[in-house]
């Protein structure tokens, strides 16, 4: 108990106040990296990670602060990739690799899928695995869930022999399904049909990811050669069975230039796999598809963030489109790509070098709620870091967002120590009352109702100032003791005049208050949470 309560503040002191978005760090123990992070649509409150080798957090309180703990399975081991997971019942799961001890199997001989039901503080052990094979190894699963019915399904890359060069032995993509909560598996099977070599670099099938969509259908696309060492693709299958068949010939998404493996500098390994994500809001643009990548385009030097979307099914897609919105000719890598389900908003996280001519590293936010068709881009960490070559980072970033929330997670080095963060990303969408006249100064209305349970209404005011058609606004919320609970607005919002709300499930009764902050204005009112 006392560790934890050091933990936890911890987690309160390494709270950046210098970043756009407050940065939290999650951990700086045992060098973590390669992460994953989902957020619980039924309770954003509660968030769960997890990072090479054996590690995960949970929090209550949206990422502002993390418990942390070890994953074991004591008969298959844990090696790493982590992926979680959360289905309609709240339950989580953590997909990894494995490594079980001697004389039960061979390092990465399966993928392994373990279950929370509290929340991500305890998990299933041993628990279960999608499929084995004594002789072949097993690399890089994700896994996606579908809220109708809650299957899971799991894609990675199986290796005849990971890592050789022999020829004959190949990389493929297998598929795998569960229709009881992860307790059994069937359906595994190859979806691809162009097969890679086994080097683990660009001429491998790697960076399946896949998605559901919403009428069930399964959608995934990997990296891999058509044409090994010169022409090189995203591959994208489907099935429209809930995974029993898939298409016999995979569709072309994208040419990769490059491949999805390419030198950084000062990264140990860099890949630009891609993310598969579909729409499945009640949005207009329910239903697309969409691909996140890294390419070289026609330079070697200059890696850029890309994407692709399509709005018949996977059948055909868009021209790539470059995310990262610079006038640069830096690198950018390391995305991952999500989708809020609740809205339809597209939000990918991406390493960043085009503030400097050297390896100083920022994370970006781009964010798109037309679909893809624009991008924003943010900049999300409060200061620039420097990585080493002789440093691994893992092989990706990771975000998740429900209804506005937003949670990246990334890696860092300072010096030589590792660490991995979120920042506290919370967006809303003001709702503009009919007015004609503009207001004259700032106003902060009192909430209503008030007291409330769980949901309560905040109007406010925004003055044209100075012909200054748009100002810089936030609204937080804080508890009792000071600590920031959420943001309820953060960007820069028009003259006119707004009402925004805070559904405050998760949260404790008691007393809270609420500022808004804009320019040299300030002001604040108490509010009281009744259960």
């Amino acid at each position: 108990m006392k560790a934890t309560l050091s933990f936890l503040i911890l987690s309160f002191l390494f709270v950046s106040a210098y970043a756009q978005y407050q940065n939290v760090m999650i951990s700086n123990s045992g060098s973590p990296e390669e992460v994953s992070i989902c957020i619980n649509p039924k309770n954003p409150n509660i968030i769960v990670a997890g990072c090479n080798i054996e590690k995960y957090f949970y929090s209550t309180n949206r990422g502002l602060s993390w418990t942390p703990g070890t994953l074991s399975s004591s008969s298959y081991g844990v090696w790493g990739d982590p992926c979680i997971l959360v289905d309609t019942a709240g339950a989580f799961y953590y997909v990894h690799l494995s490594n079980p001890p001697s004389g039960v199997g061979h390092w990465i001989d399966r993928i392994v899928i373990q279950k929370s039901t509290n929340n991500g503080v305890n998990w299933t052990n041993p628990g279960t695995y999608t499929f084995y094979d004594a002789n072949k190894d097993q690399d890089k699963a994700w896994g996606a869930i579908d809220k109708n019915n809650n299957y899971i399904y799991i894609t990675w890359t199986q290796f005849d022999s990971y890592g050789t060069s022999n020829q004959s032995d190949s990389s493929n993509i297998l598929f795998a399904r569960s229709t009881n909560g992860g307790t059994s598996w069937d359906q595994v099977k190859r979806i691809n049909k162009i097969p890679g070599d086994c080097v683990d670099s660009y001429n491998t099938v790697e960076g399946a990811v896949p998605c559901v969509g919403p009428n069930g259908e399964v959608y995934v696309s990997w990296s891999g050669p058509l044409v090994r060492n010169s022409d090189f693709r995203v591959f994208f299958n489907k099935s429209t069975d809930h995974g029993v068949t898939f298409l016999a010939n995979p569709i072309l998404a994208a040419q990769q230039p490059g491949g999805w493996d390419f030198a950084i500098g000062g990264i140990y390994r860099a890949n630009g796999m891609p993310i598969t994500c579909c729409d499945l809001s009640n949005g207009p643009n329910r239903g697309n598809i969409y691909i996140n990548y890294v390419d070289q385009g026609t330079s070697a030097t200059d890696h850029d963030i890309k994407f692709v979307k399509s709005t018949d099914g996977g059948l055909t897609w868009s021209a790539p489109k470059r995310v990262n919105n610079d006038s640069t000719s830096r690198e950018q890598f390391f995305t991952w790509m999500t989708v809020d389900q609740a809205n339809g908003n597209i939000y990918m996280v991406f390493y960043d070098r085009r503030n400097y001519t050297d390896n100083k590293t920022d994370v970006y936010l781009a964010r798109s709620t037309d679909g893809g068709e624009t991008f924003a881009n943010i900049k999300i960490n409060d200061t620039y870091f420097m990585p080493t070559s002789g440093t691994f980072f893992g092989d990706y970033s990771c975000i998740d967002a429900y209804n506005n929330v937003v949670r990246p997670i990334w890696t860092r080095l300072d010096n030589t120590s590792l660490s991995i963060w979120t920042a506290m990303i919370d967006f809303t969408t003001p709702v503009v009352e009919n007015t004609e006249e503009l207001p004259k100064s700032f106003v902060l209305n009192q909430n209503y109702p008030n007291p409330f349970n769980p949901v309560t209404k905040i109007k406010y005011e925004v003055p044209l100032i100075s012909g200054k058609e748009m100002s810089f606004v936030k609204i937080v919320v804080y508890d009792a003791l000071g600590r920031e609970v959420t943001k309820l607005v953060d960007g820069l919002v028009k003259a006119g005049k707004y009402e925004t709300e805070w559904n405050a499930t998760g949260n404790a009764s008691g007393v809270y208050f609420y500022k808004l902050i804009s320019d040299n204005y300030t002001e604040s009112k108490k509010m009281i949470l009744v259960r």
